[in-house]
């Protein structure tokens, strides 16, 4: 019988109410609380020029709780449409305060080859148990988005380790968007081994799935019958997500299983109804604690959306792009790049 309900509940697709972070509020009267300014600028060290890194977009940030303030480390875009990492602070984690100067960005290193002149794009942090933090990213070269890691003590000064696949096959294939299972402990999220492994969901098409044992090198899971990545979450037709899925924050391992939030986007004839064509939105998801491949839930309809007009027209129009996440003070705050061109934040009711 639990084996019934357990494969009607798959097929259903129905929204749970146990397992999923929310429901969310968006806080109407401060958002978007950070937009793109030309009153920063640094020497960038690959044209010796002074570069105002986010003259033209601010988006798509990632988020940590430290010493009592919110860090939020966000995609910062100058006119020529580089992206480096910037780093804003918060008490409240809502008004910010800007740091001066980028925090990661291509220089002249091992990865200028990967990193320029696109950028770095789109970065998720997390916190190790031993102490510090572990970055994903997208290094872009202008052609091929490839998935690069990092790491901190202090979220100022990083050390890049390059291509998070060291196997040829999957180094240069198009890859972004690595979010790692973790654990909440108390404000912090902290990557986490299930049976000696740590797991990352990735992708922006339909979602794979990576392991490893050290976070330096990271082995993709294969389907055993075709040899190809394993997809653990595809689009569906007729859904908010019927285009493409494509990881939000880390994803957290909880009793029920492990819940990752996961952005999307909708097709052309196979839309969702409420929403226009190509509408980046953002639904949950939920695998199986001991095997994070097997998906078990799945909500069928998004929680978050495209509403305010700085939601619909920018850069790239109707863009909700959830990022970050953090507990603070008690509540779930989300943050989220708008239209590709701001940032905006919504708390857990």
């Amino acid at each position: 019988m639990r084996y019934l309900f357990l494969i009607l509940l798959f097929a259903g697709c129905q929204t749970a109410t146990t397992w999923e972070f929310g429901p969310f509020e968006k806080v109407i009267d401060a958002n978007p609380i950070l937009r793109p300014s030309s009153d920063y600028s640094f020497l960038d060290p690959i044209s010796s020029e002074t570069r105002y890194f986010e003259e033209k977009n601010v988006l798509n940030p990632s988020a940590v709780v430290k010493d009592g303030l919110v860090h939020l480390i966000y995609r910062a875009q100058d006119s020529l449409m580089t992206s480096r990492l910037a780093l804003a602070t918060s008490s409240d984690g809502i008004h910010f305060e800007k740091s001066a100067e980028p925090i990661l960005f291509p220089e002249k290193d091992e990865q200028l080859a990967f990193e320029w002149p696109g950028g770095i794009e789109d970065p998720r942090i997390v916190s190790l148990d031993q102490g510090g933090y572990y970055l994903t990213y997208t290094a872009y070269d202008g052609k091929t988005a490839r998935l690069f890691s990092a790491t901190s003590t202090d979220l100022i000064h990083w050390e890049k380790l390059g291509s998070v696949f060291k196997d040829p096959m999957y180094a240069d294939m198009w890859s972004k968007s690595g979010a790692l299972v973790t654990t909440q402990i108390e404000d912090q999220f902290v990557a986490t081994k299930i049976d000696g492994h740590y797991y990352m969901y990735f992708g922006d098409t339909s979602l794979f799935i990576a392991r490893s044992k050290d976070l330096k090198s990271w082995e993709v899971l294969e389907d055993g019958e075709k040899g190809t990545p394993l997809r653990v979450l595809n689009p569906r037709p007729g859904y908010f997500d019927s285009r493409l899925v494509e990881p939000g924050p880390f994803a957290v391992l909880q009793s029920e299983g492990i819940v990752l939030i996961y952005n999307a986007s909708n097709a052309r004839g196979f839309n969702h109804s409420a929403l226009p064509e190509f509408t980046y939105a953002a639904g949950q998801a939920l695998f199986d604690a001991q095997q994070p491949w097997k998906l078990i839930d799945r909500t069928s309809q998004h929680f978050i959306a495209p509403e305010s007009e700085f939601e619909k027209i920018g850069e790239v129009d109707q863009v909700v792009f959830v990022e970050g996440l953090v507990y603070f003070e008690g509540k779930y705050f989300l943050y989220y790049g708008t239209a590709d061109s701001k940032i905006g934040v919504a708390k857990s009711k």
